[in-house]
């Protein structure tokens, strides 16, 4: 067992390839796959509240309450007062949640099927709660006895661990089971206890704040001879390589940022975007940087050691553009130019907007991967917006189900996709997609998603595959975010800056 660490690529899998493994997991034990789930469950509960003396356990129906029965098992015989509450109908049950049950009788645990509220009263900080209620299948609004438990878990003073996935978050999109209204109720876990695989849902959307510590116990997952595909990877950070020293700045590539509409256009002057996507570029270490204002004119706030040029004059053919920052309605004049010209692309914003709004420039993203004899490769960067007007659905629609709509995304348009947000998701046709876990609420405000576009500029400038660029890019952006001092405030200027 271990703790879910950034730096490794952990596979992350549906719940059906979690199925497909229990057999093959289950040939490589003698001890069955339960019961070692049970035994994980409780030594993680040992070490997260290595003083607790009473432990209440929430079981469910399914097999899940079936590992929280084994787990009190364990705690009951190793001296704490454990209280389980089964909200199930015991025939109804699998075979091995069956076989939990009658062991935990035998074991002397007490089993009760409601909530033991006066008891619950006398639980601390020490003590500790489990939460194996619902597990990976879960897709439906809690019922009312489940809700009540769920409220009991979090009005209790003790921490609390789930199993697999706290109750009441979807596993797969990591929004909350049912409405997205007042009455949401979910399961706020100090640590969660993964079995055999992650789902999706702990890293991305509500996940992130529910789950607390994510912890690991594959139950052999790496020694089977059979492997499950992965729905997706867990995004590792990429080290930055070191500029050789016998290197110019035509080495490490030429960045173009097209955007920032004029003041005039719209009485809000949008040329800041474009100034801070370029200044990532630069301190990010492309070559050399060009800017390209949209509003017709240089600007004096950009550094002095960055270029402007109109953009009639960019040799498109000979640069990595970063297009649609700030371009508002003026970026559409571009587009088509843009699109078929340019040699690596990353499209942000006002790009994408232009772009999902005319099916001529739909058709024009689309060529730029199927071109056989030199492909031009291209990152889109949409937040959830963004992709559902790219996608034609709803914003709710890409929130529920963000690993596929970035994979149709990809697919439709046929180039690399990072779809911004609460475990941002990076695709790209014929790569298992990644899901990004560094990067936090500071993030949330005007320009970082332009620094990224410009990040992402710099690394395919450096010579990054689309895809691999846009990995690296995104690890790095929420990594400064998540080191950031906390007497400090985060701004999009001051993220460009800290930029390696």
């Amino acid at each position: 067992m271990q703790p879910l660490h950034r730096s490794h690529a952990w596979p992350i899998l549906r719940p059906e390839g979690v199925r497909q493994l229990e057999p093959l997991l289950q040939a490589l034990s003698p001890t069955p796959l339960m019961q070692s789930a049970g035994l994980a469950c409780a030594r993680l509960a040992l070490a997260a509240a290595p003083h607790a003396r009473r432990i209440w356990v929430a079981a469910g129906p399914g097999n899940n309450g079936g590992d929280g029965l084994e787990a009190a098992l364990h705690l009951h015989q190793w001296g704490k007062e454990v209280v389980v509450s089964l909200l199930a109908e015991p025939a109804h049950s699998p075979a091995d949640a069956q076989a939990a049950l009658q062991r935990a009788h035998q074991a002397g645990v007490r089993i009760q099927a409601d909530v033991p509220h006066a008891w619950l009263q006398q639980l601390d900080a020490q003590d500790l709660c489990i939460d194996a209620l619902l597990g990976i299948g879960a897709s439906r609004p809690l019922a009312p006895e489940l809700r009540a438990c769920v409220q009991a878990l979090n009005h209790s003073a003790a921490k609390v661990l789930a199993i697999d996935v706290p109750t009441g978050l979807h596993p797969q999109s990591g929004q909350w089971l049912g409405c997205e209204n007042a009455d949401t109720v979910a399961v706020q876990a100090t640590h969660t206890l993964s079995i055999m695989a992650i789902q999706a849902g702990l890293l991305m959307g509500h996940g992130r704040d529910a789950s607390g510590q994510i912890w690991l116990e594959d139950l052999g997952y790496p020694a089977s001879p059979q492997r499950v595909q992965p729905l997706a990877w867990l995004n590792a950070p990429v080290a930055a390589t070191p500029k050789r020293h016998a290197s110019h700045k035509g080495s490490h590539g030429d960045v173009a940022v097209i955007g920032g509409e004029s003041m005039g256009t719209h009485g809000m002057g949008m040329t800041g975007a474009a100034i801070l996507a370029a200044t990532a570029a630069l301190h990010a270490g492309a070559g050399r940087v060009i800017l390209s204002l949209l509003s017709g004119q240089a600007s004096d706030s950009a550094p002095p050691d960055m270029m402007q040029r109109p953009f009639d004059q960019l040799p498109l053919e000979k640069l990595h553009v970063v297009c649609g920052c700030g371009g508002g309605t003026a970026v559409q004049a571009v587009m088509s130019n843009v699109l078929e010209r340019s040699a690596c692309l990353v499209l942000d914003a006002d790009g994408l907007n232009a772009v999902a709004q005319d099916t001529r420039l739909q058709n024009r993203l689309r060529q730029r991967g199927q071109k056989h004899e030199r492909p031009h490769p291209t990152v889109l960067t949409p937040h959830p917006l963004e992709a559902a007007r790219l996608l034609g659905c709803s914003t709710a629609q890409v929130q529920n189900d963000r690993l596929q709509c970035a994979l149709a995304l990809a697919d439709r348009y046929q180039c690399g996709v990072v779809l911004k947000g609460s475990g941002t998701v990076i695709a790209a046709p014929a790569q298992t997609p990644r899901i990004n876990t560094s990067g936090n609420g500071r993030l949330a405000i005007g320009g970082t998603g332009d620094v990224l576009a410009g990040l992402i500029g710099a690394r395919m400038a450096q010579g990054l595959g689309a895809f691999d660029a846009a990995c690296a890019a995104v690890a790095l952006h929420g990594q400064l975010a998540d080191h950031w001092p906390e007497d400090r405030a985060l701004t999009a200027s001051r993220l460009a800056a800290q930029l390696t």
